[in-house]
């Protein structure tokens, strides 16, 4: 599971005017990653993602190939951080990551929390609309990281898994069972709020499928 790229970014207005920092860019050399995320990059929207438990996303570079494949040449996926993630990589997936696996990347330590939500920020920066219905749809959607040691970190290094989390809960099958059209049902999504490594925002997105579960969140 190689990191091709650690990326960051700084806010700037999309069409609308929006504002966000889901554009990033590759950092050079050694980067710190902190229990905030990786320096010199802005989170703006705190209710979606941020620190802590979704201090770090990572997007699979292989869903780049995807996104082309069904979207065609979207300029803003020309190279890593297109899809707003601090790490670029390849070799994992969410159908492989569960909710508290952990992993070393250089000298810091990072478990998985949750997937992320798709929202209508990612069709406005690559200015195209069924994105987000298609990452839904597949379950190709990304995922965050809470830091538990911080440390450094730099383009080229793999990420390790040092220790498992929930084993029958991979992170496709968390966003299926909250965001997913055919969510889950109540004993279910109630398991999955008593995860020990769970995030925060995801057991508050299941407590509301419990309590309105035909309403989008």
């Amino acid at each position: 599971m190689i990191v091709s790229a650690i990326c960051a970014g700084r806010p700037a207005p999309l069409p609308g005017g929006t504002v966000s920092a889901i554009a990033k860019t590759p950092l050079e050399g050694p980067v710190v990653v902190s229990l905030s995320g990786v320096t010199g990059d802005t989170q703006v929207n705190r209710r979606f993602h941020g620190y802590p438990a979704m201090a770090v996303h990572l997007f699979p570079a292989e869903h780049y190939a995807w996104l082309r494949e069904r979207f065609g040449d979207l300029p803003a996926l020309a190279g890593p951080g297109g899809m707003g993630e601090n790490l670029h990589a390849s070799g994992i997936g969410e159908e492989q990551v569960c909710i508290g696996d952990r992993f070393r990347l250089g000298t810091a330590l990072l478990e998985a929390s949750q997937p992320r939500q798709p929202c209508a920020t990612i069709e406005r920066h690559l200015g195209t609309k069924g994105v987000v219905k298609a990452m839904v749809e597949s379950g190709r959607t990304g995922m965050f990281f809470r830091v538990l040691e911080k440390g450094t970190a730099q383009a080229g290094d793999t990420l390790d898994k040092v220790e498992g989390g929930s084993p029958d809960w991979t992170l496709r099958r968390a966003f299926f069972a909250v965001y997913g059209k055919t969510h889950a049902d109540a004993a279910t999504l109630a398991q999955l709020i008593a995860l020990p490594r769970v995030s925060d925002r995801l057991v508050r997105d299941a407590r509301k499928r419990l309590e309105r579960p035909y309403k989008r969140l």
